[in-house]
Formats: C-alpha cells, sequence, structure tokens
C-alpha cells in the first residue's frame, strides 16, 4: 500500500515550517454526501492539523487556524504573535487542501461545505483537550465555512468565539452574476460538477510571494500564484453557502468580523494596480462583509483595518500589526468573559 494512503497516527516534524509539527487524520465521511470527485480519489481524503513544537505551558485558551481557497495554514507569525498573548494555535489544512491534499485529489473540491465544516470539527474537538476557551479563526472561503458550522452547532459543540478573516460571504461579481449565473448553477452544477467555470492566475497571491517582490514565502503548489480552476459544484455550494448567510444565522458565541477598509482591482490595466494589491482587498467586496456580518449573531464586532489586504495577517508591516494587537486584545477581553 502507498504511504500516502495511510494517515499519520502521531504528531511528527512538520514538512513546510521548521518549528512546527503535523498530524494526519481521515476526514470524517458524511451520511448522504458524496463528493463526485472523490469517487475517483486513488485514497481517502484526509485533514491535517499543525502547532508548533514549543507551546505555551499554560495557555489562555486554544485558537483554530482555518485557512481559504487556494490557501494552507504556514502563517507563523500570527501563532508567535498569539503565543505571546498567552494563546495556543492549532491549524488545519482541510480535506483535499494544503498538506491533506492527495495525488488524483481535485483541489479544494467539495460539493457540500458540511464536509470541511466537519473538518472543523475534528479540529475543534483536538482543541478541547487543551484547558481554557477554543476560538476559531477562519479566513476567506474557510469563514464562510465556519459561520455555517457555528450556527449549526449554536445549542452546544461549538467554539467559545469566532473571528473571521475577511469572510467570504458573498460573490464579488454583477447582479446576473450572482443571480443569473447562480440559477445555472443550480442546474449544472449537480450533473457536471467538476466543469469548470472560472480560472485564471491569482494577482493577489503572486503579488504576496517573496520570490517575486512580495513578503512572504510560501509553497506555490500549495497556495498557487496561477490559481485554482473553480468548479461548477463547488461554486454551486458556497452559492447555497451565502443564500444561508443572507437569510440570516443565528451564531451563539461572540463573533469578530475583521475586515479591509476598501476593496481594489487587480485589473492589469489600472494605474492603480500596484497600489491597490499592495493595501486593498482585491478578492472580495467589502461592502458585501460589512452589510451581511450584523446577520451573522447578537453578538457582532466589527473591525475594519485600514490599508490591509484580502488576509489581514498577510498585510504590510503597519495594517498587520494592528490587526493581530486587535485580534490579542479581543481575545483576551474574551477569555475574561469565559473566565467569569
Amino acid at each position: 500500500m502507498s504511504l500516502v494512503a495511510v494517515p499519520r497516527a502521531r504528531w511528527e516534524p512538520d514538512a513546510l515550517v521548521e518549528g512546527w509539527e503535523s498530524l494526519e487524520l481521515p476526514a470524517p465521511r458524511l451520511p448522504g454526501v458524496s463528493t463526485p470527485g472523490s469517487a475517483r480519489e486513488a485514497v481517502p481524503p484526509v485533514l491535517t492539523l499543525v502547532r508548533r513544537a514549543d507551546r505555551p505551558a499554560r495557555p489562555a485558551g486554544t485558537v483554530v487556524l482555518v485557512h481559504g481557497y487556494n490557501d494552507y495554514v504556514f502563517q507563523d507569525h500570527v501563532v508567535a504573535a498569539l503565543a505571546e498573548a498567552g494563546w495556543d494555535a492549532l491549524g488545519v489544512d482541510l480535506r483535499r487542501a494544503g498538506r491533506s491534499l492527495r495525488p488524483g485529489q481535485v483541489p479544494h473540491y467539495v460539493d457540500d461545505l458540511r464536509e470541511t465544516a466537519a473538518d472543523l470539527g475534528v479540529a475543534v474537538a483536538a482543541a478541547r483537550r487543551t484547558p481554557g476557551p477554543v476560538v476559531v479563526h477562519a479566513h476567506s472561503t474557510g469563514g464562510l465555512v465556519a459561520a455555517l458550522w457555528a450556527h449549526s452547532h449554536r445549542g452546544g459543540g461549538g467554539c467559545d468565539a469566532l473571528v473571521l478573516d475577511s469572510p467570504f460571504l458573498d460573490l464579488r461579481a454583477s447582479w446576473v452574476e450572482r443571480t443569473v449565473g447562480t440559477r445555472v448553477l443550480d442546474a449544472v452544477g449537480p450533473w457536471s460538477p467538476l466543469t469548470v467555470v472560472s480560472a485564471g492566475p491569482s494577482a493577489y497571491t503572486g503579488h504576496l510571494l517573496a520570490d517575486r517582490g512580495g513578503r512572504w514565502a510560501f509553497d506555490t503548489t500549495l497556495k498557487r500564484p496561477e490559481g485554482v480552476p473553480v468548479r461548477a459544484g463547488w461554486l454551486r455550494a458556497v452559492r447555497r453557502g451565502h443564500a444561508r448567510v443572507a437569510r440570516g444565522l443565528e451564531v451563539a458565541c461572540p463573533v469578530l468580523v475583521a475586515r479591509a477598509e476598501r476593496s481594489g482591482t487587480d485589473d492589469p490595466t489600472s494605474p492603480d494596480r500596484e497600489r491597490d494589491l499592495d493595501t486593498t482587498d482585491t478578492v472580495l467586496d467589502v461592502a458585501q462583509i460589512a452589510r451581511l456580518a450584523p446577520r451573522l449573531g447578537r453578538d457582532v464586532t466589527e473591525l475594519v483595518v485600514p490599508d490591509a489586504v484580502h488576509d489581514l495577517t498577510l498585510s504590510a508591516d503597519g495594517p498587520r500589526a494592528s490587526y493581530l494587537s486587535a485580534l490579542t486584545g479581543w481575545l483576551d477581553e474574551h477569555a475574561a468573559r469565559v473566565a467569569a
């Protein structure tokens, strides 16, 4: 049997981030949910937990880090900031993404967001083994998944607080694409789920990359400047999640919704392109995030970070420091409320 077919049953040194360790676990299988892509996979899906080998001895709690689309967990500076504030961190690379991607699998593909939500549930359960509150910090598509997951666990078994870093709550597109296009997806998705509906390079990802003059080093096979094609089944699942958010959720725990101050463009013809790539969210419409954030629950705090990019934790020094300071301050306030 191939080694990639056997999840690792113990923590081992991480192959991607120095000083980290990782643990592979089987991804939960959900009754009634059958991903078309998985039927063609040579190996069952897994999820991968990651953490620093050197962790706080008596943490205030644990923050579960969840990545977005075309992404994985690698932000050691975030884990370091959390540790300095007294918090442990546990990252999760979701099925078919990052460290969990296996040969023959379609990257990031699910046709039901409950699949990745189940992976998040496993990570939260693992975090519960450490005393203290458990907070989920989720970015972009991970933020959408986390919000829906927290809503579904509003009666218990969820997290103690939820932080959403530029959550993907709606599609940045024209009215026609968001309405008529969604109806087309509802028709096409079940019959041809792996059909590519959008493809092309990610100017945002390329701008971040140190090898191209950016600030960050990362594995370009897992966070790809050339982008990851968007498939009909995946986008249909996302649009269904958007519709649920639009109707209003009832997340019971405190929620921090953080976003950039402005949205910008990555249009190659724009004279402001380089500035926008470095100081705005060029992926999502921040006005949509602002409009939908209050619909997530009764206890929602909004945080706006000037000059930040789509992933607030990968912004330039100033806005990144501002975000991490606000984040740890909010976490400390939440920990005091839980302790009380």
